[in-house]
């Protein structure tokens, strides 16, 4: 059986064929002309390097670690308490509010504790006044001694005198003695109407964050009672309970890298391992200090956050970045640039670090290894990439071409 020629919107001309026949070889020429299309845009591929993106082959430290989920809390948190009683005046913050340490956060009704406070000065008036009347009269009981004294040898001494004079100036000593004891009370009796004076304004003990208000403004409060609950989001550590079995590698001092919510990582230092074991976990606590720096203002307490335990010691890889590899067949390939052509190298890969894997075979040290366009590479396909240096003789191929240089016009770059 003969077929005609086929053209587009043409028919079967020869007698006696099918319409199944003529839809089948319809279909076979299309695909001959869509695999003839397709040869001069591989031709021009093969004889034009292609841009790629290129990383090398490098050698680093890796330290194998293992994930313990832990959380952020503050060093300073607690219930701010008033430090003397008396009804609430005014409340100044409200729950939110950021505060530095010394502001004001509420005050007390304080008319009681000035009255007090002038009670309390002039009664150290009054005993001071009595101490310097008791002084006034040892005076005057050692002066009579000491006349007395001057007539020891004289007729007109009495013993009996002298020996009463002597008592009253022992008893004049003791009773300055006690006055002065009367207003020393007294003076401290002034200075604590003073501190409940300070008190009747309270203030915060450090930089933080008001987390819950207690009171309200008539309110009384007594001495330990709450008024505001203070949260300081400027000092904050890393908890985390860590197996025990993975302590020995988190010695205080040790730097460990934890990761956030949104992924990124910060460096940590731990600062101690406490040593109270869960019975049920078999975990103990260890905190950690990460270094934050001024974009990390979201971290709240008890936000989650990932740290990386070590547990062995580090050592030193070749690593390769994991856009490098292409799995094939089973295997992992990595395309080098090599004399400006694609190399391919399989592959022996160990654990991961970070965006990198470790590589154990086909790899060396200083290797340009194609991380971006490396999909549809193939075994000595002509590559360049950025800062690419030519080959010798300007780079010229026969016939007057550079490498990145098409008959007529320039390769696009980049």
């Amino acid at each position: 059986m003969r077929l005609w020629p086929l053209v587009s919107g043409g028919t079967a001309v020869e007698s006696g064929q099918s319409s199944e026949e003529y839809r089948a070889v319809r279909a076979l020429a299309a695909l001959l002309m869509i695999g003839l299309s397709a040869m001069p845009l591989a031709a021009i591929a093969q004889g034009r390097p292609q841009m790629v993106q290129v990383d090398p082959v490098v050698q680093e430290p890796l330290t194998q670690t293992s994930p313990v989920i832990g959380r952020f809390v503050a060093r300073q948190r607690g219930v701010v308490a008033a430090l003397t009683r008396g009804p609430v005046s005014k409340v100044l913050v409200e729950v939110g509010d950021r505060v530095k340490k010394g502001d004001v956060l509420v005050e007390l009704d304080s008319s009681r504790i000035d009255a007090n406070l002038r009670l309390e000065r002039a009664a150290l008036s009054e005993k001071e006044a009595a101490a310097t009347t008791a002084q006034g009269q040892l005076a005057l009981a050692e002066q009579e001694l000491r006349r007395l004294e001057r007539l020891k040898k004289s007729a007109a001494f009495s013993q009996a005198r002298y020996d009463d004079k002597l008592k009253d100036v022992n008893i004049a000593i003791s009773e300055v003695a006690e006055a002065q004891a009367a207003a020393a009370r007294a003076q401290s009796n002034v200075r604590l109407a003073e501190i409940d004076l300070g008190y009747a304004t309270i203030r915060a003990p450090y930089n933080g964050v008001v987390a819950e208000r207690h009171t309200e403004a008539g309110a009384y409060v007594s001495i330990g009672n709450s008024v505001v609950t203070l949260v300081n989001d400027e000092d904050m550590e890393v908890e985390a309970d860590v197996p025990s079995d993975r302590i020995s590698g988190l010695e205080p001092g040790r730097l460990v890298s934890v990761r956030l919510m949104d992924g990124s990582s910060r460096e940590a230092v731990v600062r101690a391992v406490v040593p109270e074991e869960n019975a049920m976990t078999r975990t103990r606590p260890v905190r950690l200090v990460p270094a934050l720096n001024g974009a990390d203002t979201a971290i709240a307490t008890n936000q989650s956050v990932t740290v990386l335990v070590p547990v062995g010691e580090p050592r030193t890889v070749l690593s390769v970045a994991k856009d490098g590899i292409v799995p094939q067949g089973g295997r992992n390939v990595a395309f080098i640039v090599k004399d400006g052509k694609a190399e391919p190298r399989t592959v022996r890969l160990g654990e991961g670090v970070g965006d990198r894997f470790e590589v154990l075979e086909g790899l060396q040290l200083g290797d340009l290894v194609v991380v971006r366009g490396n999909e549809r590479l193939r075994p000595g396909q002509p590559v360049t990439y950025q800062g690419m240096k030519p080959p010798p003789g300007n780079g010229k191929e026969p016939g007057g071409k550079g490498p990145g240089e098409v008959q007529g016009r320039s390769a696009p770059q980049g």
